[in-house]
């Protein structure tokens, strides 16, 4: 069994979960480690960009329910239209973050059935 993994794009992949400002900071650390980086900084490793992935999806995920709670208190300042895109940026977030846990179990799991 031949296996051939892609590289994986995080940043594109939270730009197009609507995660922009994730996407700036792994853009922002690869364009600091391709110059060297500053003396004494560590590189990222896939649990604290992980992790700050789903701290930005469980943000959205709050705003969203504070959005959901002000329009139905008939709050005039918040519309439904930005409401809804609260809630389809959280709800693609989700999805997102369930995806990568996904391949991550069947990678563990295809690494756990490998004869030796």
């Amino acid at each position: 069994m031949d296996l051939k993994l892609k590289p994986f794009d995080f940043a594109q992949a939270a730009s197009k979960a609507g995660m922009a400002d994730v996407a700036q900071r792994v853009q922002a650390k690869i364009r600091q480690e391709a110059t060297g980086g500053v003396g004494g900084v560590d590189k990222p490793s896939f649990q604290s960009s992980f992790s700050n992935a789903l701290n930005s999806i469980s943000a959205a995920q709050d705003k969203a329910t504070v959005m959901q709670r002000e329009v139905q208190f008939d709050n005039p300042t918040v519309s439904l239209e930005e409401t809804m895109i609260a809630m389809q940026k959280a709800q693609l977030g989700f999805q997102s973050a369930v995806q990568v846990r996904n391949k991550l179990v069947q990678a563990y799991t295809d690494i756990m059935n490998m004869q030796i």
